[in-house]
């Protein structure tokens, strides 16, 4: 590489960071990491009419809980900044004026009226308006009046706008790292705006002006953004500018059916498609933090969205990612979003955490927060142990382990039905033997309790499934000899009194 790896994630501030743009993010974090570059953020608020209050500090607040906060940005070593495109709008003027003196722009003052006017014309005649080549000299434009008359309009102040002037009959031969030689046709081109009457530059300008004087090297942005790759090399060589290096990362596609992934898709399936939760007044749309998933899982789960590194590991930290990052391994074809396979790796970072620091988590949770009789951290830690197995989310670990704090108050039907006629006397004869024991932990019960039913050759079925169903209200939960060490002597004679009277 000829110069130092700078790269960007330039997002706008227009509503809540969507995980595409995430990963469009990582990625630039990754390459930036992996080549000793710098990774920075710049927000292009350019659009000031769709401009969302709180977008921005959504974005600043989604990398940051996702450990992929950028080096330079906003208030944060502001080498060539402002890193807000609104405060830099009065350096772009310039840069739309160099391209009219030197011919590569020109001036053009149709209204939205007459412009829409030829919209419909070409509608009904099967065609696409372009406004390019072919006619561009036929509409109202400084190209056909004199510059004193051009001049003359925009001090009256007429409204205008400044168009690229597109080359003609020319193939543009590009390279994308990602998908290789590319070809564009300058005909098929249409003549972009770059600069409006109001002082304020399009993303076309502000974007290739702010990536120079930024010193990108690479553009690593979304597919979306391809049919922007040939007007902007040009701008480039219309600015005498050596060009970043581009790699257009593919889609991340819906789980069923084609397309891009939307938050319609996920509202539909129950899954996330934000960073972090946002509100509105028209309602909350649910975020990754607040769904309980861990940043690390996430960074995981999007890294191999589109990417991979050639063997079959998916388990990555974000320092191994860094390590085996290469943009030559990014795929061209759409990556499938797979909601089951998000929540795996939730579960294996899930499973990665101590039991301490998920206690920690299920303290935190509200339907433990709501409870009366909290037990010691020992106790929980001890019970988050036998649970955390089975659980993707905390926010599980109520539903899985409600029975160690609270009795049951109703019993599975389905398991009642092994409740018969003489299992009230063999739970009386448990209790029986229950009582008896000094030594109350889980292997010295095992072992006293399987003693007495071998000797009175009863059946394993015959007392541990009414036992289980009387402490538990259902067949499910860990080993049942550790539930009855941590709910205690007193507690599981207690339910097992309730349930030979309820059952």
């Amino acid at each position: 590489m000829s110069k130092p790896v700078r790269v960007r994630f330039a997002p706008s501030p227009t509503g809540p960071l969507h995980i595409g743009g995430v990963r469009t993010a990582l990625f630039n974090y990754l390459f930036a990491k992996k080549n000793n570059g710098v990774f920075y953020l710049r927000i292009e608020d350019t659009d000031q009419n769709r401009y969302v209050l709180g977008a921005e500090q959504y974005i600043f607040e989604a990398l940051d809980w996702l450990g992929i906060a950028p080096s330079e940005t906003v208030g944060r070593n502001e080498k060539f900044g402002p890193y807000r495109q609104s405060e830099r709008k009065e350096l772009y003027k310039q840069y739309a004026d160099q391209l009219l003196n030197s011919g590569w722009a020109y001036y053009a003052f149709d209204s939205a009226e007459v412009l829409d006017f030829h919209r419909k014309q070409h509608e009904d005649q099967g065609k696409t308006f372009i406004y390019n080549w072919h006619n561009r000299e036929k509409l109202d434009t400084s190209l056909v009046t004199s510059k004193e008359e051009t001049e003359k309009r925009i001090a009256s102040g007429e409204a205008y706008v400044v168009r690229f002037k597109t080359p003609v009959n020319e193939t543009l031969h590009l390279h994308d790292i990602i998908r290789g030689d590319i070809s564009f046709e300058t005909n098929l081109l249409d003549d972009k705006v770059l600069f409006k009457s109001d002082g304020m530059p399009t993303y076309h300008l502000a974007n290739i002006v702010d990536d120079h004087l930024m010193e990108t090297s690479h553009v690593i942005r979304g597919e979306e953004w391809l049919p922007s790759m040939p007007l902007h090399s040009l701008l480039y060589k219309a600015f005498g500018w050596e060009a970043p290096e581009f790699a257009h990362l593919p889609l991340i596609l819906k789980p069923i059916g084609n397309g891009k992934l939307s938050k319609r898709d996920g509202d539909k399936l129950g899954f996330p498609v934000f960073p972090l939760e946002w509100k509105t007044e028209e309602g909350t749309s649910s975020g990754y933090r607040e769904k309980g998933f861990f940043p690390e899982a996430v960074i995981n789960f999007l890294a191999l969205l589109g990417w991979n590194d050639g063997t079959e590991q998916e388990m990555f930290s974000l320092e191994e990612l860094v390590e085996k990052f290469d943009l030559n391994r990014v795929h061209k074809a759409g990556a499938k979003f797979d909601p089951d396979k998000n929540k795996w790796f939730n579960h294996q970072y899930l499973q990665k955490q101590s039991d301490e620091s998920l206690a920690e988590s299920f303290v935190r949770d509200s339907s433990f927060v709501r409870m009366t009789n909290k037990p010691e951290m020992t106790k929980l830690v001890k019970i988050v142990s036998l649970i955390k197995e089975r659980a993707n989310f905390v926010s599980e670990f109520w539903e899985m382990s409600s029975f160690f704090f609270e009795a049951p108050t109703s019993y599975d039907e389905k398991a009642s039905k092994n409740w018969k006629e003489d299992t009230g006397d063999l739970m009386k004869q448990l209790i029986a033997v229950l009582s008896g024991i000094e030594d109350f932990t889980s292997v010295n019960i095992e072992t006293i309790v399987k003693d007495w039913m071998s000797q009175n050759e009863i059946g394993m079925g015959k007392v541990m499934q009414p036992f289980r169903l009387s402490l538990v209200g259902a067949l499910k939960g860990p080993h049942l000899f550790d539930i009855v060490e941590l709910i205690g002597k007193e507690e599981t004679i207690k339910r097992l009194e309730k349930a030979i009277t309820s059952l």
